[in-house]
């Protein structure tokens, strides 16, 4: 026991030979742009209990200046463990501790040994200096690799913000909404799968306008939103009978099916906000060239509108 300073070393013995200047090495890590180590690792070294080497440390406060000592934040923890994985940061929260690690660079350690004034403690202080002179002399003689990583490394970021601009651009012309469309004879999963992005696009209400409606609509009306409502316009002797209707709305309701023959064209309206011109009736699609286009005209909707 070391009286002046009441510092009680830890039951553990520790194989000295084990922890020679490469195994020290790989102890020392670099924060805040100082090579350090943490409290716990010295104190394994030291044969103390990390309580008791911080407590010298306080003790000894005057003797340990900042860029000798200084304790971690959250922040710096989170990213040794994610980095480095260190095991003394892995067992419980710090160690099982309820503060924060402090660390020790080169001049803290030397320090402290001689706070402690232990043989061990001066022993092993040797081969810390010895670690860090050598983790100096590599870091120095290979500054240019570390260059060259580094700037790779901020090239690879750069890249990576050049590909999320093109791809949120490519995100944003996928959501553009087209003009035209023209399918010619034979798309007809591409015109189909037109007509449901049109349909889902709808959040209160859609219209269709089709004198020649069949069963085959309500396939493609099964992809609606939820709570959406349908209005079909179409002549009186469509091929929609009551039964098919029945059994829709029992599963994606609302559908209301009215009848008129004032329209030769095919329409959808989408909220009374869109208005599609379709060129061919909704049974018919890929079965022959046909356009889909929207018009962007509000009058137009408004008048359509009147009719239901």
């Amino acid at each position: 026991m070391n009286e002046e300073n009441n510092i009680i070393p830890t039951d553990e013995k520790l194989d000295i030979t084990k922890y020679e200047t490469e195994n020290i090495k790989n102890l020392i890590y670099t924060i805040r742009g100082k090579q350090v180590m943490l409290d716990s690792d010295v104190a394994m070294l030291y044969q103390y209990t990390t309580k008791n080497i911080n407590k010298a440390m306080k003790r000894n406060i005057n003797r340990f200046p900042k860029d000798f000592c200084f304790q971690l934040t959250e922040k710096e923890v989170e990213n040794l463990r994610f980095q480095f994985g260190t095991s003394s940061l892995n067992k419980e929260k710090y160690g099982g501790r309820r503060y924060l690690p402090y660390v020790y660079t080169e001049q803290g350690i030397s320090m402290l040994a001689g706070v402690l004034k232990n043989e061990i403690a001066i022993q092993v202080s040797i081969n810390i200096i010895r670690a860090f002179i050598e983790m100096r002399k590599f870091i120095t003689n290979n500054a240019q690799v570390f260059e060259r990583l580094t700037k790779i490394e901020y090239k690879m970021l750069e890249h990576d913000k050049k590909f999320d601009i093109v791809f949120n651009e490519l995100q944003k012309e996928k959501k553009t909404e087209f003009k035209e469309k023209i399918f010619f004879d034979g798309q007809i999963y591409d015109a189909y799968s037109l007509i449901i992005d049109i349909i889902q696009k709808a959040k209160h209400k859609i219209l269709i306008i089709d004198n020649y409606i069949d069963a085959s609509i309500l396939k493609m009306l099964s992809k609606k939103n939820k709570n959406v409502e349908v209005i079909i316009l179409t002549l009186q002797n469509t091929n929609l009978n009551k039964l098919d209707i029945n059994k829709f709305n029992k599963q994606y309701p609302t559908l209301k099916v009215a009848y008129t023959n004032k329209f030769h064209d095919r329409f959808i309206v989408i909220d009374n906000e869109k208005l599609y011109h379709i060129g061919a009736s909704l049974k018919d699609l890929g079965k022959k060239c046909f356009a889909i286009s929207i018009i962007e005209d509000d009058e137009y909707i408004e008048k359509i509108s009147h009719y239901i």
